[in-house]
């Protein structure tokens, strides 16, 4: 008889994050809020603030270093400092590694690349705890964490750090960018001992565990572990609707201006859920178009009421989009590219069109196709990505991680 693998009375939660900035901080506060209601003791980790009000609960203590992002930092030379080596981050995870019983205590980081840097590997890889790392996109490999080539607009496939890739201006900022994050993965590869320190990895799509499994350990244990994701709101009867919805920041990469030129192509009327550096572009070739900018998660699910479908045109591989998924659950098709890891869940032709190349044409051919979708059910998606099915998930791996 398999003995019962040990369950951890408690989680040190990682992150860059405290506060809910995009699907990587949602996912680690939700898997803090989870664990806490089932009664695991939780330590939420985060460089920066603010503290997220989901994080106020008896069962979860919260230390934040209050720091700034990369980004966000006035002093740029201090900023590319500690984007490659953050002290102080790597000094305050060791104090809080040493704090907690190794035996019954996992550490689960969920990221490092925006805040806390490459410098913490040496907990996660050497520390007193056993730890788990969920990738959650692809900087543990990559050096722009996409495998995608800002400049050409086109999927990477190049060898992470390799000549080619040292030699190639990829980023979507300046060449001297690139030599920045150049450094750093060198500095994550070395000292850092990323990845090749780590003993048990979550990825959250097939098509993320293809892209990465090459360039990860060969003794480091693969989990799968999907999103905790529901519904938004209430059931949407696709079939009235005409407008196509999409919901993202509009950037290149994201394939929303070629949405716009699509639609505009077909006579259908889109509407746009996001901002970047596309707004314009868009505006000017399909005036048409409804540019919303950012909106609150409720109020974007009042919006998808109105969808015939959500169209997820991104042109990389994304990790495992969430906003494909929730649209999938309130019974809105979903229409995206092969390369996505968003076509896992698309059954071409029943709750969705999938199509297979980074183009207008290809594109314009699928929306042409959306009068043929019917209503579907969503049922067996919802049990798979359910907050319950991920908690089962992620106790399992923990037991496995803590059982060594």
């Amino acid at each position: 008889m398999t003995p019962t693998a040990p369950s951890p009375d408690h989680v040190l939660i990682v992150g860059d994050f405290a506060s809910v900035t995009g699907g990587q901080a949602k996912v680690a506060i939700d898997n803090a809020r989870l664990l806490a209601e089932a009664g695991t003791g939780v330590t939420f980790f985060a460089a920066c603030g603010p503290v997220a009000p989901e994080l106020a609960h008896p069962g979860i203590r919260v230390v934040c270093l209050d720091q700034r992002t990369i980004l966000d930092d006035p002093s740029r030379l201090r900023a590319m400092a500690n984007g490659i080596w953050n002290r102080q981050a790597l000094a305050a995870l060791r104090a809080e590694a040493a704090r907690h019983d190794p035996a019954r205590t996992v550490l689960h980081c969920h990221g490092h690349a925006k805040a806390l840097s490459p410098s913490v590997g040496r907990v996660l890889a050497g520390g007193p705890l056993r730890c788990v790392y969920t990738m959650h996109e692809y900087f543990l490999a990559c050096p722009n964490g996409g495998f995608y080539d800002y400049q050409r607009q086109e999927i990477c496939t190049r060898r992470p750090l390799g000549l080619s890739c040292l030699t190639t201006h990829c980023d979507v900022r300046a060449a001297s960018h690139k030599a920045w994050r150049v450094v750093r993965g060198a500095v994550g590869a070395g000292p850092g001992a990323l990845p090749r320190g780590l003993r048990d990895i979550i990825y959250i799509s097939e098509t993320q565990r293809r892209a990465m499994t090459p360039w990860l350990p060969e003794a480091a244990r693969l989990h799968r572990v999907s999103n905790p994701i529901k519904a938004g709101g209430a059931p949407v009867a696709a079939g009235d609707n005409r407008k196509l919805v999409f919901v993202g920041r509009l950037s290149p990469e994201k394939g929303a201006l070629m949405l716009a030129r699509a639609a505009k192509a077909v006579d259908l009327p889109v509407l746009f859920i996001g901002e970047g550096p596309e707004a314009e572009a868009i505006r000017a070739a399909n005036p048409e178009a409804e540019i919303t900018g950012w909106l609150t998660h409720d109020a974007v699910q009042q919006r998808l009421g109105e969808a015939r479908a959500l169209v997820f045109p991104s042109l990389w591989y994304e990790g495992q989009p969430l906003v494909p998924i929730e649209a999938l659950l309130r019974g809105i098709p979903v229409i995206c590219g092969s390369w996505s890891a968003a076509a896992e869940e698309v059954r071409d032709g029943e709750n969705g069109l999938v199509y297979a190349a980074p183009t207008q044409t290809a594109l314009e051919k699928a929306l042409r196709r959306l009068p043929a979708l019917g209503s579907f059910e969503s049922g067996d998606l919802a049990a798979r990505v359910s907050p319950e099915a991920h908690l089962a998930r992620l106790h399992e791996v923990y037991g496995t991680v803590l059982a060594g």
